[in-house]
């Protein structure tokens, strides 16, 4: 009994908690939600979210916020539509490639600002928002590329399987494996934890601040690269407008995963598990004929709701070791 006690405590533990009995309440009003397609299909639409989130999850881990993810995405995701489009025989890896590098530039150049520039991320990234979608607007002219300006090959990115899964799937798989490892187990890992946590501290015992945003402004641009040439391969639509609002999305899914939006707090299974649960939430509103214009009033509150329960958690745990230094 209180070994279950102590596991319910653990943030990741409740999250599956919720997302059972979430599955299992809708299941009730809609038998078809725990089939194997719908669950296919639900981590499916979930695996970009995944990606970016996790990107999202080390900037905020620092204490800061990327606010530019979802124009990284569209200029990126427009950027390797366009050159699918002018050179459709160019190998569809060395457009992947190609989106994820501008991503990474793009991450950079918010790395560069708020290191070198002492600019707050939530500025530094508010004002790159604009500047990156402006790029995009630019690069098309307002234009889009469609379905039928794209290659087969280029469509099919996402839609190839192995074993059974989605190359959708298995990106946001090997994305997660290789990033908790990283956040565990190697030294720049523990550095992100260690500026978040203490900065003072940290600097102290050599930490670079400058080399730690430098990192993790990198890795999730380079990861909203990879999500937009997914995305524009996925739903064959190259626009202007592609994940616009999508910054909020991967800061709920950090929140809700248990990450401190103050920092120095939260793991990748953590990042996975809050975004699988936005996944169910879009795609049970629909199957319980609850109107999609709810969605991001559903998505504010339980935002709302998860920084609300992750302060009383903080200061509850500040009481607890209060109690044992006494």
């Amino acid at each position: 009994m209180n070994a279950l006690k102590e596991m319910l405590k653990k943030r990741e533990a409740t999250l599956i908690l919720l997302i059972v009995v979430l599955a299992v309440a809708v299941s009730t009003r809609a038998p078809g939600f725990l089939k194997g397609d719908n669950i296919s299909r639900i981590v499916n639409d979930t695996s970009i979210l995944i990606m970016v989130g996790i990107g999202q999850f080390f900037v905020i881990l620092t204490g800061g916020i990327d606010l530019s993810v979802g124009s990284v995405i569209a200029f990126s995701g427009m950027a390797a539509a366009m050159m699918n489009q002018s050179s459709p025989g160019t190998p569809v890896i060395l457009i992947l490639l190609a989106g994820m590098a501008i991503g990474l530039l793009l991450g950079l150049f918010n790395g560069v600002i708020v290191a070198y520039g002492k600019v707050p991320p939530i500025i530094a990234t508010l004002g790159t928002m604009s500047i990156f979608r402006g790029f995009t607007f630019v690069l098309s002219k307002g234009q889009w590329v469609t379905a039928h300006e794209m290659s087969e090959s280029y469509m099919s990115i996402p839609h190839g399987h192995f074993l059974g899964l989605s190359n959708l799937i298995w990106s946001a798989v090997l994305v997660s494996v290789l990033l908790f490892f990283f956040s565990r187990y190697t030294r720049s890992g523990r550095e992100i934890y260690a500026i978040g946590g203490n900065k003072t501290a940290a600097k102290f015992v050599g930490v670079s601040e400058k080399k730690v945003n430098l990192i993790i402004f990198s890795m999730s641009g380079l990861l909203s690269g990879l999500a937009g040439v997914m995305w524009t391969a996925r739903y064959a639509a190259a626009v202007n407008e592609t994940a616009t609002g999508f910054e909020l999305m991967t800061v709920a899914a950090c929140v809700l995963g248990g990450v401190n939006i103050a920092g120095g707090a939260g793991a990748v299974p953590g990042v996975i598990l809050g975004a699988l649960f936005l996944g169910i939430i879009n795609n049970a509103l629909p199957v319980v004929n609850f109107s999609p214009f709810y969605q991001m009033f559903i998505q504010g509150f339980i935002v709302l709701a998860a920084m609300f329960i992750n302060t009383i958690m903080d200061k509850r745990s500040e009481k607890k070791m209060l109690k044992r230094r006494a």
